[in-house]
């Protein structure tokens, strides 16, 4: 099991439009098999895929990913139990996690700083 602080670790998502499988799999410190399993079991990640099968991820793929990591590996969920996490989680009046409100928070301070330049 990963240390609760790792996903704190991991490098901010680039301002780029689409991902590749190994772009993610860095990005999210999660090997491509174990990607290609989570799309099976997550309803949620669907992945854009084009000539040849490639997949092709988007920001908000990449973001759900960590957040699945993050129930997985950190808070101890079941594949079962992540799942269901996911679907209950816009019932609750679409309450972001703190690594969304981490991640969002990240990206508007390099906007600002790129703005003051």
């Amino acid at each position: 099991m990963l240390e609760p602080s790792q996903n704190n670790e991991l490098p901010p998502i680039p301002g780029k439009r689409y991902f590749t499988i190994g772009e993610v799999s860095d990005l999210c410190d999660v090997k491509p098999h174990v990607l290609r399993y989570w799309e099976q079991e997550f309803p949620q990640l669907k992945p854009v895929k084009r000539r040849g099968n490639r997949r092709y991820y988007q920001r908000q793929d990449v973001m759900m990913i960590r957040q699945i990591r993050s129930l997985l590996y950190e808070q101890g969920y079941t594949i079962g139990g992540a799942r269901l996490q996911l679907t209950d989680a816009p019932k609750d009046g679409g309450a972001m996690s703190k690594e969304t409100i981490q991640a969002l928070r990240q990206e508007l301070e390099e906007i600002v700083q790129i703005l003051k330049i």
